[in-house]
């Protein structure tokens, strides 16, 4: 019935096509540990930050410590015009790293 519905996101791809990842969390959460390469912009910073992400023209992962957050800053990407995808807990984003 729901076959279809939910297209699961190739995230190594999107990697291997430029894409960043911003980690949404906290600076102190991101100081405890985050993704080599990765960006930190807080999720409450990425309305003054938009135009700059846009800008970047490559496929934006937000990610967060257990998705909410990232999902949060995905759709307010999205509603800007950015190809902005949610990563989920960066833990687990880590295998798709280099």
């Amino acid at each position: 019935m729901f076959k279809g519905w939910f297209k699961k996101t190739d995230f190594a791809q999107l990697l291997k096509d430029g894409a960043v990842i911003i980690d949404v969390r906290s600076p102190q959460e991101y100081s405890q540990g985050a993704i080599p390469g990765s960006e930190n912009i807080p999720v409450g910073s990425i309305p003054s930050r938009t135009k700059q992400i846009k800008s970047l023209e490559v496929p934006i992962i937000c990610v967060c410590a257990s998705g909410m957050r990232s999902g949060s800053a995905k759709a307010q990407l999205k509603a800007a015009g950015v190809e902005a995808y949610n990563g989920g807990p960066w833990t687990k984003m880590i295998p798709y790293v280099d």
